[in-house]
């Protein structure tokens, strides 16, 4: 394992519950002392070395043989650079993410599109592309990307039942397109609350949150990402497209964590996400893109994260913001200390004849400590995500490079569900339009109601 933060804490009780491993037969290594403490009590090694350019062949070449697992839960340590190893030495691979080196998110040589995910998802696609058959590697698994992509597919299934449309389970990628396509779904939002707290309030200078401190960070400074639906009339005025790869999303010359979004989920009702760069913002779009014979497409929705972190990280983030993106000198993760709330995490399918739709996981810190240590409920949301993928790739050890929307959601299900709390299904009478114009004017597409500059707060 490859980091030991919030998630790697989080998913060790879940590997020894579920996966028959002796403590031998783990080695942890990452580039500083947090985790120790609990890598010593489930008894495995913790070798405290960051990874870099220079030495990560050669630290991690002497852990590895065939057969074995590299489960990368770092930052600042390229993905591509650990699937290229590992495939090269025949040994399983997951992440949560596709990380660059130091510097790719926020290195300003670089361009918009290369700092993007988009651009990283490219380069991991080339991968694939270039080694079909080979160890499996699974990426992007977490929670979000990861399980939402199941939700999706769950949730078009209800949908299209309840339309009367199909109870028929596609068996490929075009058949999930279509259904998409025939159900009528326009706009996809990945819509989670956050509610948790603690009894200490966020103090200056410091920057508090309920997962990775540093990941939320990095990906809050990139530039804000989302798929591209065929539907969007308005191009946003500071929007950009890529040159290259499949073109299945686009980007705002903006950081992701001062751009938001309305969205809705059934506890929470109307709220303002922020629209964060994700890689499934990308992969569900492209995932569920049809296109004619020329290539072209011409049916794809639109599709972007809408995120209400807890109260503390949106403090958090406006502070962040307001030292020009330079994080605080302090971090506190919220784990142990969190007396109360849920994470109320789903997808929001919008523009079919019900209107919006929200299936997705509603879990307590009650719920999470009454099932797994070391995790407060976002983390295990996470931390299920690896899980899951862990032992679809140990099932299927030669698929290759494999994004989650490639999974067959039926056999991911019963591994997450036990730990996901109320599973939810929920229809709602919302729209991006409800309510608007009425203090001031906006300008709104008043006919369609899931534009995306209907969804942007200005």
């Amino acid at each position: 394992m490859v980091g030991m933060g919030s998630i790697g804490q989080g998913v060790l009780p879940l590997i020894f519950r579920h996966i028959d491993l002796a403590p031998s037969q783990i080695t942890i290594v990452t580039a500083d002392g947090r985790g120790r403490a609990v890598a010593e009590e489930y008894g495995v090694t913790f070798i405290e070395q960051p990874l870099t350019r220079e030495n990560y062949a050669a630290v991690l070449s002497p852990l590895l043989a065939a057969g074995d697992f590299l489960v990368n839960l770092s930052v600042e340590v390229s993905s591509t650079a650990l699937i290229e190893l590992c495939q090269a030495r025949d040994v399983l691979y997951l992440d949560t993410c596709i990380e660059p080196w130091p510097g790719g998110y926020t290195d300003p040589s670089l361009s918009y599109s290369q700092r993007s995910n988009y651009g990283l998802r490219e380069t991991a696609l080339a991968i694939k592309r270039a080694a079909p058959g080979k160890a499996t590697a699974v990426i992007t698994h977490g929670a979000n990307p990861g399980i939402v992509s199941y939700f999706v597919k769950q949730a078009l299934l209800d949908v299209a039942r309840d339309l009367g449309t199909s109870t028929d389970v596609p068996g490929d990628r075009d058949g999930w397109a279509r259904l998409a396509r025939d159900v009528g779904v326009k706009t996809i939002h990945i819509a989670e609350r956050d509610t948790q707290v603690s009894l200490t309030p966020k103090r200056p200078g410091e920057f508090v949150n309920t997962w990775s401190i540093d990941g939320f960070v990095s990906e809050g400074c990139q530039p804000a990402e989302l798929g591209w639906g065929t539907h969007e009339r308005h191009f946003p005025h500071d929007g950009a497209r890529h040159d290259h790869g499949t073109g299945a999303s686009i980007y705002l010359m903006r950081p992701g964590a001062s751009t938001r979004v309305r969205t809705w989920t059934p506890l929470a009702g109307p709220i303002h996400g922020f629209l964060i760069t994700h890689n499934e913002s990308i992969s569900i779009a492209d995932y569920y893109t049809l296109r004619d014979a020329g290539g072209s497409a011409v049916y794809r929705p639109t599709v972007h994260y809408a995120y209400h972190p807890c109260d503390d990280a949106v403090l958090s983030v406006h502070e962040l913001g307001g030292r020009n993106w330079q994080q605080q000198e302090r971090q506190r993760l919220m784990v142990d200390e969190v007396v109360s709330g849920i994470d109320e995490l789903g997808v929001l399918l919008l523009g079919h004849a019900r209107k919006a739709y929200w299936y997705g996981s509603r879990l307590t810190i009650d719920e999470t400590r009454a099932l797994v240590p070391h995790n407060n409920a976002t983390s295990l949301q996470v931390t299920i995500g690896v899980l899951a993928g862990m032992v679809w790739a140990i099932e299927n050890p030669r698929a290759g490079l494999v994004e989650a929307d490639e999974i067959d959601h039926r056999r991911i299900f019963p591994i997450m569900a036990p730990y996901l709390g109320n599973l939810v299904g929920q229809y709602g009478n919302w729209s991006p339009l409800d309510g608007r114009g009425i203090l001031f004017p906006e300008d709104i597409d008043a006919e369609d109601p899931w534009q995306f500059k209907n969804f942007r707060v200005v």
